[in-house]
């Protein structure tokens, strides 16, 4: 008896000391890595079930955490995307109707994500395409990472253009560093591994942020990644893919897929060794990794674009997918915004997993301070929700319902609808009324509201091709009243953010 009694003694000492043991991991800050992919579409990876495009490491990242299938970014176009994962604030509120330039970028004033971690003892780091402001201060002076909470960074303002290999963009903690010699999404994850190896404070948490530059044009990947490409198999299976209900060039142009294919690989290539380098550290368990992409594919110039009067041959290699969804980049449209999200946290997310719960970019910030306990800033509008649920499968209740807006230009303002807004299983479309020929763009852009609208069931019809405004007016009404409000509060707020 005495030795029966002695026995469960130390299983119960084994068992204290294990739950002691996990409470204390479960009590260490996380550190937190989030890897943005630039006009990856949601088709794009094999994961999600694109038949040609072979993605190992990304896939990996899904088998060992959870695949959203209702992820998306906080516009669909690129400045208002990275600007709303930053501050989990549509970026209409920030003044970003478009792309960042030299009088639209993201204002000081402005909280971000490294910014809030900082103040809970976090190293900060930032490798790749900013796009939130113009980085060069011998051109303008506005605030870049160092400004936006970022203790140790290396970018480019924008697109590798005169890349994607050897660009001469690159700027480390302010200073150009001229030509940096390799591959953008290989020079990115070079600095990002020797940062993580050398140069931080191995008894802190880290917060780490990579912007790649690919798939987005110019795409010309190593020889060896498109040649894994260049076959009948992947002629006879590009035929399959579809391109959101696109119209698309009418030349012929599909000797290009192959690099656009290849340079996807690529991509997945350099993630797989941060990925390796973060296992080989010993930094896995305690890790929250998170995938994702900026808005949805980008497509070759249509007539309907351009009207015949410009053409960009460079996008003639654009050959990303959204899969099953409407739209492309720059469409309010599902395949605009709807993107790759793949969340990995041994320990608090299930392995292998599906979410269909929405997640969108706003949502990363507030997300990411529950996560940590740090209470958002008083007196700011934040328009994302803390939505850790999305990556456990649960259902999170939103404040106000999500909201994409389109990029106010002037290749779009004619052709493509303005807005869209989510409710449950319907998305709502909105069309502002035709521009008058003698009303300026941005005159325009704040006189109106959407006053057309389409309506569809996800659920039954995810590609958005069966209109049902007509048939549910009640909905359209409940949801385009919130529509009118969100659009006017946030175009308006913006324009005093711009001035």
């Amino acid at each position: 008896m005495e030795f029966r009694y002695g026995i469960i003694f130390l299983i119960l000492i084994v068992i204290s000391g294990r739950c002691i043991s996990q409470k204390k991991a479960v009590n260490r800050q996380p550190n937190i890595i989030i890897f943005l992919a630039d006009d990856l579409g949601y088709g794009d990876l094999a994961c999600y079930g694109n038949p040609i495009i072979k993605t190992p490491n990304i896939d990996q990242l899904a088998k060992e955490g959870v695949l959203l299938t209702d992820c998306h970014s906080g516009a669909p176009i690129c400045s208002p995307a990275r600007a709303a994962l930053l501050t989990g604030r549509n970026p209409y509120r920030l003044g970003f109707y478009y792309l960042a330039n030299a009088k639209s970028f993201m204002k000081s004033k402005e909280i971000t994500i490294p910014e809030m971690l900082k103040k809970k003892g976090y190293q900060t780091c930032f490798f790749g395409k900013w796009h939130v402001s113009i980085l060069e201060k011998n051109k303008v002076n506005q605030p870049g990472p160092s400004e936006q909470g970022f203790d140790y960074w290396m970018g480019t303002s924008h697109n590798a253009f005169d890349g994607p290999a050897n660009t001469k963009d690159f700027i480390k903690n302010g200073v150009p560093v001229g030509q940096v010699k390799g591959w953008y999404c290989d020079v990115i994850v070079d600095e990002a591994d020797k940062w993580l190896t050398e140069k931080r404070d191995k008894n802190k948490p880290f917060f780490l942020y990579i912007a790649s530059h690919e798939p987005h044009t110019p795409i010309s990947p190593p020889k060896e990644y498109s040649d894994m490409y260049d076959n009948s198999t992947v002629d006879s299976l590009e035929k399959t893919i579809n391109y959101g209900h696109v119209e698309r060039t009418k030349r012929n142009i599909s000797r290009n897929k192959k690099e656009y294919y290849g340079t996807v690989t690529q991509l997945d290539n350099a993630f797989g060794r941060l990925m390796k380098t973060i296992d080989q550290l010993g930094l896995k368990g305690n890790t929250l990794v998170f995938f994702t992409s900026d808005n949805g594919p980008e497509d070759p110039v249509s007539f309907d674009e351009s009207r015949g009067k410009w053409d960009d041959p460079i996008r003639d290699k654009c050959f990303g997918t959204p899969g099953i969804y409407r739209g492309m980049k720059r469409y309010v449209y599902e395949g605009g915004h709807r993107v790759p999200g793949i969340a990995r946290f041994p320990g608090a997310i299930a392995k292998g997993s599906y979410s269909d719960k929405l997640f969108d970019g706003t949502d990363l910030f507030p997300t990411i301070c529950k996560l940590i306990n740090i209470p958002l800033p008083e007196g700011v509008h934040y328009d994302g929700t803390a939505n850790f649920n999305a990556f456990l499968n649960k259902k999170t209740k939103r404040t106000e319902p999500a909201v994409w807006f389109y990029p106010n230009w002037e290749d779009t303002y004619f052709r493509l609808p303005e807005m869209e807004i989510r409710s449950g299983d319907y998305a709502l479309i909105g069309w502002l009324p035709p521009k008058p020929d003698s009303m300026k763009l941005n005159d325009w852009f704040f006189k109106y509201g959407p006053v057309k609208y389409e309506l569809y069931n996800l659920k039954n019809d995810p590609g958005q091709q069966d209109d049902l405004a007509g048939e549910k007016p009640e909905i359209v009404n409940s949801l385009s009243g919130t529509m009118a409000k969100l659009w006017k509060e946030m175009r308006d707020e913006g324009r005093q953010n711009k001035q």
